[in-house]
C-alpha cells in the first residue's frame, strides 16, 4: 500500500487493517452485524499477508482459538457484538488467568438481549469492570473515527504484548459502519518486537513451559492474583489515554467517548459561540479511567455533563473522578439512540 495513502475506509476495515499492521496472523470470529465487514475484510487480508483466518462454529470456538493462538505465541484478535462478545466471557477470563496477549473488538450494538444492529454503549461495564469471572481488567481503547479504529488497533497489540494482558476495543455500530479517508501508513509502521520466551512452542532443548490458570496449592492463586493487581497498577501509570478541548475556562465540561464525543465535541464549538464557556473532555482508555486528569479541571464550580448512548454507564466513573455528584449530570439516549447536538445543547441549558 506505499508510504503513505489515504483511502476511503469503514471503520471496520481500518480496524482489520490496523491488525495487519501491526503483525495479527490469526483471527478468528463468527458473523454478527454491525461488524460484519471486519471478518469480511480479515478473510481477505489474512491470506495476502499468509496468516491465518478461521470464521468458527460460535463465539465461544473464536475466543478458544485465539487461546490457543496466543499460547502458541502468535498474535491473535477476535471480533464481534454485543451479545457475541458476552458469550466470549470466560474466554476472555481465562486468557487473564493465563496473562495472554490477545486483542477483541466489540463493536457495540443496541441491547439488552439481541437489540438491534443500531449503535450503542451500553457494554461499557462489561468492558471496563471485567466481564468474566475473576480479578482481573482488559485494556479498553475507545476510537472516536475510522483513523483512530486503525491506529488504536495498532496500539492495543503492541499494549498486549507489553503487559501479557487483553485489550479490548470498543467501538460501535456507527463507527464500524461509517466511511472516512484514511491514512494506511503501511511499511512506515513498525510493531514492538518481544521475546515470547514463556510460549508453548515446542522444547527443543530448553526447559518446557507450563501455562495455566488452575492453581491449587494453598496460597498460589492468591499469589498470582497479587501479581495480576501490581500489573494492573503499572498499566495505569502507563497507559491512561484522554484528550481535552477548550477547558482552560470551562464552566461546563461535556465528557463522551466514541461517537458520542464526536457530537458532543462539536456542540462546545456551538455553545462558544453562544458564549457559553464550554469544554471537552474524551476519555480514550475507558480502562485504565483518566480520573486525575478530568479532576484536575474541576474549579471548585465546574459542571460535568455526560453524554451516552445508554441508560448512563461512564457517568459512574467520572461521579468517582469529581467527587461531587450535584454537579455531575447526564444525558443519554438508549436502544441504539443516537444523542443530536440540539438535544444536549438543550441539557446545558437547563443545567443550573
Amino acid at each position: 500500500m506505499g508510504n503513505k495513502n489515504r483511502i476511503l475506509i469503514t471503520g471496520n476495515e481500518a480496524c482489520g487493517e490496523g491488525a495487519i499492521q501491526a503483525g495479527c496472523r490469526f483471527y478468528a470470529g463468527y458473523p454478527i452485524t454491525p461488524q460484519n465487514e471486519l471478518t469480511a475484510y480479515m478473510s481477505r487480508r489474512m491470506d495476502e499477508v499468509g496468516g491465518v483466518f478461521i470464521q468458527a462454529e460460535s463465539e465461544l470456538a473464536a475466543i478458544s482459538m485465539v487461546f490457543g493462538a496466543s499460547v502458541a505465541g502468535k498474535k491473535a484478535m477476535t471480533s464481534s457484538s454485543s451479545p457475541g462478545i458476552s458469550l466470549k466471557q470466560e474466554g476472555i477470563s481465562y486468557l487473564a488467568g493465563c496473562e495472554l496477549p490477545a486483542v477483541i473488538v466489540n463493536i457495540m450494538r443496541g441491547g439488552p438481549g439481541l437489540g438491534n444492529i443500531a449503535p450503542g454503549q451500553s457494554d461499557y461495564f462489561q468492558a471496563t469492570k471485567g466481564g468474566g469471572h475473576g480479578d482481573y481488567h482488559s485494556v479498553v481503547l475507545a476510537p472516536a473515527s475510522c483513523q483512530e479504529m486503525l491506529e488504536f488497533t495498532r496500539i492495543a497489540f503492541d499494549i498486549a504484548d507489553k503487559y501479557r494482558n487483553t485489550v479490548i476495543i470498543l467501538g460501535d455500530g456507527v463507527l464500524g459502519q461509517m466511511m472516512e479517508p484514511v491514512e494506511v501508513t503501511g511499511s512506515r509502521y513498525q510493531a514492538a518486537a518481544r521475546e515470547k520466551p514463556w510460549a508453548l512452542t515446542g522444547c527443543k532443548g530448553r526447559k518446557p513451559n507450563i501455562i495455566k490458570s488452575l492453581l491449587l496449592k494453598e496460597g498460589e492463586l492468591e499469589e498470582f492474583n497479587r501479581k495480576l493487581q501490581k500489573k494492573f497498577s503499572l498499566i495505569a501509570k502507563n497507559e491512561t489515554r484522554f484528550e481535552k478541548y477548550k477547558t482552560e475556562d470551562a464552566d461546563i465540561v461535556l465528557i463522551a467517548y466514541g461517537t458520542s464525543s464526536r457530537i458532543s465535541r462539536a456542540c462546545v464549538n456551538q455553545l462558544r459561540k453562544d458564549r457559553v464557556k464550554a469544554g471537552f473532555f474524551r476519555p480514550i482508555s475507558l480502562w485504565p479511567f483518566p480520573y486525575r486528569d478530568l479532576k484536575s479541571l474541576d474549579k471548585g464550580k465546574t459542571k460535568f455533563l455526560v453524554v451516552e448512548m445508554s441508560a448512563g454507564q461512564m457517568i459512574e466513573d467520572v461521579r468517582l473522578a469529581v467527587q461531587d455528584d450535584k454537579r455531575v449530570h447526564f444525558y443519554g439516549r438508549t436502544g441504539g439512540g443516537i444523542p443530536s447536538e440540539e438535544e444536549i445543547i438543550e441539557k446545558v441549558a437547563g443545567i443550573k
